[in-house]
């Protein structure tokens, strides 16, 4: 999913450069949407990761 923010933050960019600023705009703002998911799923799956983690060390 960073990938993809990625390359419409680039487009974007690059879109913004040529003249194209409403397309460019969107964009950027798809990259941001798609940046804060992946921080969302990342926080999500690391707190996840955490509690499995301490309920599998507790039972053995």
């Amino acid at each position: 999913m960073l990938k993809l923010a990625v390359i419409f933050l680039i487009a974007g960019l690059v879109l913004g450069a040529l003249g194209f600023g409403g397309i460019g705009g969107a964009f950027v703002g798809i990259a941001k949407i798609l940046f804060f998911i992946a921080l969302a799923l990342f926080l999500i799956f690391l707190v996840l990761g955490v509690v499995a983690g301490k309920k599998v060390k507790d039972s053995v």
